[in-house]
């Protein structure tokens, strides 16, 4: 597998499954059995056979007996998830406005008026990149590894739905909106307001996640 060179071969087969799993390429019910991924990837059992543990203690898939089942992103999973955040990330967006240096507030500007730009151009592509990168940049900002460390691999699952729900233009605008009013509590160091907005922000997105599985069955 030529493109993955940079860490070790079980971590990347280990992403890339997690991504493929996360994204539907492999949706829930599908059996995964290293024969076939190896034939997929172009890597041998064993990078594989450590990417499915990793996958199991994810539970993002289970061992059968027979091969891997696909588990997935359940909407309880997705609710959970939402729940989490709900409760973590007001206290990055907190921390920020008291811990921002001069570099990550440019960014974070950036990053939002570069949204406003995609959603004038109706680029949902970009704007679910942008979406993710504004809240990575608040975990960095933040300061505090912990909430970062809990926060990553959470943004990662809701992925899929993340980009399922900026289909909806109503959606797009009020995120855009909401990542501005974030923006600005943040700018102005105001930790308490910056929490807040974040929490109301976590909530609709959890809402708007939540409608578009249901209604893409």
């Amino acid at each position: 597998m030529r493109k993955f060179k940079t860490t070790s071969l079980a971590d990347q087969v280990f992403d890339r499954l997690e991504n493929d799993i996360i994204m539907g390429v492999y949706p829930q019910g599908e059996i995964l059995t290293e024969l076939k991924l190896v034939e997929q990837l172009g890597v041998s059992r064993t990078p594989i056979r450590e990417a499915l543990r990793r996958l199991d203690q994810e539970r993002l898939i289970e061992d059968t007996g027979k091969g891997s089942l696909v588990l997935g992103i359940t909407e309880q999973d997705l609710v959970d998830i939402m729940d989490i955040r709900r409760y973590v990330e007001p206290m990055a967006s907190y921390y920020a406005a008291k811990n921002i240096t001069g570099e990550h507030l440019e960014e974070l500007k950036h990053v939002v008026e570069l949204q406003e730009f995609y959603c004038a151009k109706s680029d949902l592509e970009h704007l679910n990149q942008m979406d993710a990168k504004f809240h990575h940049i608040i975990c960095i900002a933040s300061g505090r590894n912990v909430i970062r460390d809990t926060l990553v691999p959470l943004h990662r699952r809701t992925t899929r739905f993340r980009k399922a729900a900026l289909a909806k233009e109503e959606r797009v605008m009020n995120m855009v909106k909401e990542h501005r009013q974030i923006y600005d509590a943040i700018e102005a160091h105001d930790p308490e307001k910056a929490a807040q907005l974040t929490a109301l922000h976590i909530e609709a997105a959890k809402k708007s996640m939540i409608e578009r599985m249901n209604d893409n069955g």
